[in-house]
């Protein structure tokens, strides 16, 4: 069954098989220093503030990447990566960390993830990443060392539809996609571009409501005599007598789809002719191959994916081959998430085409807004998308999979890696703390914070709007996921609360407070007082438990970003339902 997974991909990839999936396409987070905050918006128009991201490609060189490096090794070798790759990573990462630390981070986090990547995929696999140029040259060389200098097939260009100005440099418009494969025997489907019907027209003969070829005798004859049977003569024809003989050329016998085998090569030609593919033109001794024009003719696609306006037609081409839609260069308005770095089905159609089939399974570990998952399922795949924000993952389960594709959860798909109870959070807890905090801040409709903490200090913020204030209010979250919380943890919010900016505070614990603890976190709380909006009183420092956040509990405050509805329905801006 179709999986849709709430995680990181590295977690995922773990529980998966070897050569578990025919296609790999990755649009990573790039290394270009931005964030990206285009996906929620507050319905009031005031934009949010600059720290939320759906997702970051911001890195640092933390402890916990640190640990990543130092294991780097270890794990290519457990992975078959030859000892010169080994070798040169460590000498490479080591000049990295003096010279460029943050672009050590990111491809330590690249090649963590893609050496499992390499080990999920079959021997007749393929693999695509989408990258920019800010790092695009050094992942590839880490892709030569994990999948084989040998199983490089392709550095595609992608132009997007618009460059980012700057003034001091030539206007940036491309990405770069990295083709690798898992061998040198993979999926292959000849992927072509459709004729212009111009060049149709001019180069191709009409016949009835299509067109058909017109090839004369020289390509059915290569040059040169033979002794053999190709140099005698067919149907009263002589090669010989012009220095020829017949030769028939691969690609017009594979078109064909006559089953040769036995045949020798006059009983070729005869084949052909009795297909209807050879005819003998009025006026000419030499044969004639011909065949109609096909959905698939065309010449060859290029590694440069140029940027041409839209035509009518499907996202995939058109029946007759001929002037084929060409929107897989973005995506159609009907199509937009609202990523900022969302790809078209077509871009997607294109490449699952190219290198799978149906019935295939393609995985996408940054599945995002899902556009692959999309193209897989109306090309006949099956998928495998994961993404690391609770957010991504209800956008995609709702509107892309259900709304769109109308399929079903639990009939067509399933999503994993969700707590959907407390045994859940507190397994999700064990495996992952600091996705579990992720999970709970995203669970209360908060945005993580862009740093990970090592469960200390603010874990996220949840934005809600204020009648007389311009920009967004904001209640700092603080996650605990272990069993004993104690007055202290209230206390540290508190001072949290009067040196931070926000307006509230809310805690967040994996185990009820129950008996006297609960007195007095009630009373250190309740010293903090209340914020008071629209004649409705919302105590400053609020905590809920997992337990009461999985049966449907949130945060009191006004209203808030990305929450439309609450217990009673829908409710004006600025308003909420106390608790």
């Amino acid at each position: 069954m179709n999986r849709l997974f709430y995680g990181d991909c590295l977690t995922v990839m773990r529980d998966m098989g070897l050569g578990a999936v025919d296609l790999i396409y990755l649009d990573p987070p790039f290394k270009s220093q931005r964030d990206y905050n285009a996906i929620y918006k507050d319905e009031t128009g005031r934009p949010l503030p600059d720290q939320i991201e759906a997702f970051t490609d911001m890195w640092t060189l933390d402890e916990a990447r640190e640990h990543s490096i130092r294991h780097m090794p270890v794990l290519m070798r457990e992975n078959g990566i030859e000892d010169s790759v080994v070798e040169f990573w460590r000498i490479w990462m080591n000049a990295l960390r003096k010279t460029n630390p943050s672009l050590l981070a990111y491809l330590s986090y690249m090649v963590e993830r893609l050496v499992p990547m390499r080990a999920i995929l079959k021997p007749t696999g393929s693999i695509y990443l989408h990258c920019d140029s800010t790092a695009s040259h050094y992942i590839k060389v880490m892709m030569d060392g994990i999948f084989g200098h040998d199983n490089f097939r392709n550095e595609i260009v992608w132009r997007r539809t618009g460059s980012h100005g700057n003034p001091k440099r030539w206007a940036p418009i491309h990405d770069t996609i990295l083709f690798y494969t898992k061998s040198a025997h993979y999926t292959w489907n000849w992927p072509k571009l459709p004729y212009m019907r111009g060049h149709v027209e001019e180069n191709f003969v009409r016949d009835g409501d299509g067109f058909r070829t017109n090839y004369y005798g020289n390509v059915l004859t290569g040059s040169g005599t033979r002794r053999g049977l190709s140099g005698q003569t067919w149907r009263g024809i002589d090669p010989t007598a012009k220095d020829r003989h017949w030769a028939i050329p691969r690609k017009l016998w594979e078109e064909s789809g006559i089953d040769g085998a036995g045949l020798n090569q006059h009983q070729k030609l005869d084949a052909l002719f009795e297909a209807g593919l050879i005819r003998f033109e009025k006026g000419s001794a030499w044969p004639i191959y011909e065949r109609r024009v096909r959905s698939d003719d065309g010449p060859a696609i290029s590694n440069i994916w140029a940027y041409q306006p839209y035509t009518e037609g499907t996202v995939f081409g058109t029946e007759d081959g001929i002037d084929a839609d060409v929107s897989w260069i973005k995506p159609r308005a009907a199509e937009r998430m609202g990523y900022r770095t969302q790809k078209s089905l077509g871009l997607m159609g294109r490449i699952i085409g190219a290198s799978s089939n149906p019935g295939d399974v393609v995985f996408d570990p940054f599945c995002g807004c899902a556009t692959t998952l999309e193209a897989a399922h109306k090309l006949g795949r099956q998928w495998i998308g994961v993404d690391i924000a609770i957010h991504a993952i209800k956008r995609v389960a709702q509107v892309r999979l259900q709304d769109r594709l109308n399929l079903v959860e639990g009939k067509d798909f399933v999503v994993e890696g969700v707590p959907r109870d407390l045994e859940g959070a507190r397994d999700l807890w064990e495996r992952d703390k600091y996705h579990f905090q992720k999970w709970a801040v995203e669970q209360v409709d908060g945005f993580v914070t862009a740093k990970r903490t090592a469960d200390g200090g603010i874990d996220g913020r949840l934005y809600f709007g204020l009648y007389r204030q311009k920009d967004l209010a904001s209640m700092a979250l603080e996650v605990k996921g272990g069993k004993h919380i104690n007055i202290g943890v209230i206390r540290e919010l508190r001072g949290v609360l009067e040196r931070d900016e926000a307006e509230m505070a809310g805690l967040i614990v994996m185990e009820p407070v129950e008996g006297r603890k609960l007195t007095n976190f009630k009373r250190e709380m309740a010293a903090a007082g209340h914020l008071e909006e629209y004649g409705f009183e919302y105590p400053r420092m609020q905590m809920l438990s997992v337990g009461e956040i999985l049966n449907g509990a949130r945060f009191s405050t006004p209203s808030v970003v990305g929450r439309r509805e609450t217990a009673q329905g829908s409710l004006p801006y600025g308003t909420s339902s106390p608790q």
